[in-house]
C-alpha cells in the first residue's frame, strides 16, 4: 500500500522463478479485467477457487498476486479462506507453501498522514515503523466499502500475515530514481537532468510539498523530455 508495490511483487517473482510474470507458477489477477462486475460475485468465487486449486496441484509453491484490491468486488476474495487457514491440506493438496500478495491503495490516507506528521516532527522517513501503520491499514481495509476486503473473513480471522505500508517518496527518492534510470541507459554525469526531473514532479501536500504524488512512475517520460 503506497509506492513500490508492483515492483516488489516483480522482485518476488524473479527471486523465486527468475522470470516473474512470464513464469507459469506466478499468477496475477486484476479485478477490472478478471472480476469487473459486482453482480457476478458467486461466479467469480467459483472460478477463482477452481483456478487456485488447479494451480496448487501443479505447483505447491505458486505465487498469486491480486492487484488493485480496492477494485475487487467484496466477497470474492473470501473464497481463499480455506487456502489461508490453519489446515495444511485442503482438497488433498498441501497449499501452505504458496504465497499470496494483495496489492491495494486502501489505507494511503493513513500512510500519508503518518508520514506527514513524522516529517513535521523533524524525524526521518526511515524512522516510521511497521507497527505505526499496520493496524490502521487493516482497519481501513476491513471497514471501507470500496475495499475488496470489506468485512472480509480473511481479515477478521487475521489470515493475512502482514499489512505492509509502502511510504510516499520524497524529491530525493525521485532524483535517485532518475539517476538510476540514466545509469541503465549508460548516461553519466547529467545532474542537470536529474534536478530537472525532481523539480518538475508534483508533490503533496500543497503547503510543504514533501512527497511525490506519483512516486517514480513519470520519471522515465520526464528523462526523455529533458535529455
Amino acid at each position: 500500500m503506497g509506492t513500490g508495490k508492483t515492483l516488489v511483487s516483480t522482485i518476488l517473482g524473479n527471486h523465486l522463478y527468475g522470470s516473474a510474470m512470464s513464469s507459469p507458477f506466478v499468477h496475477q489477477f486484476v479485478p477490472t479485467l478478471h472480476f469487473p462486475s459486482h453482480k457476478l460475485v458467486h461466479q467469480y468465487r467459483e472460478e477463482l477457487k477452481s483456478w487456485v486449486q488447479g494451480n496448487l496441484t501443479e505447483c505447491a509453491r505458486s505465487v498469486f498476486i491480486f492487484d488493485e484490491m480496492e477494485n475487487m468486488p467484496p466477497g470474492v476474495i473470501d473464497v481463499l479462506e480455506p487456502f489461508l487457514g490453519p489446515s495444511h491440506v485442503v482438497f488433498r493438496t498441501n497449499y501452505r507453501k504458496a504465497i499470496y500478495v494483495f496489492i491495494s491503495t486502501t489505507g494511503e490516507e493513513a500512510i500519508l498522514k503518518v508520514a506527514l506528521e513524522n516529517r513535521q516532527a523533524g524525524r526521518d522517513r526511515e524512522e516510521i515503523k511497521l507497527w505505526d501503520l499496520e493496524e490502521a491499514i487493516l482497519q481501513m481495509s476491513y471497514n471501507s466499502n470500496t475495499s475488496g476486503f470489506f468485512q472480509s473473513n480473511i481479515v477478521q480471522q487475521k489470515l493475512i500475515t502482514r499489512f505492509v505500508p509502502f511510504l510516499p517518496l520524497t524529491r530525493n527518492h525521485v532524483e535517485r530514481c532518475a539517476q538510476s534510470q540514466l545509469h541503465q541507459r549508460n548516461i553519466r554525469s547529467r545532474s542537470d537532468v536529474v534536478e530537472a526531473v525532481g523539480r518538475s514532479m508534483f508533490y503533496a501536500p500543497v503547503h510543504g510539498q514533501y512527497f511525490s504524488t506519483t512516486g517514480c512512475k513519470a520519471v522515465s517520460a520526464k528523462i526523455d523530455f529533458f535529455l
